[in-house]
């Protein structure tokens, strides 16, 4: 891939639409294993798929920051 078809992938996604798939991936991230399981737990949902969920969270939020890198959305 050339420079110019590498600028016109990042130049597709305004900042402000950058900067928001950022923090939504890192809250996949960070918050569903710790917070979303939590949650769950306090409202009387069992522990197992409290953690199920939590888990696929992760995996949604690691998926989506190796499509931003691979996009050059952002830079590692």
């Amino acid at each position: 891939m050339t420079e110019t078809q590498e600028n016109m992938n990042i130049a597709e996604y305004s900042k402000l639409t950058r900067i928001v798939m950022v923090v939504v991936s890192m809250l996949l991230i960070f918050g569903g294993p710790t917070y979303v399981p939590y949650l769950m737990f306090k409202l009387n949902i069992d522990y197992t798929a409290s953690v199920v969920v939590g888990a696929v969270l992760f995996i949604v939020g690691i998926i989506f920051m190796i499509f931003l890198i691979r996009k050059k959305v952002i830079t590692p």
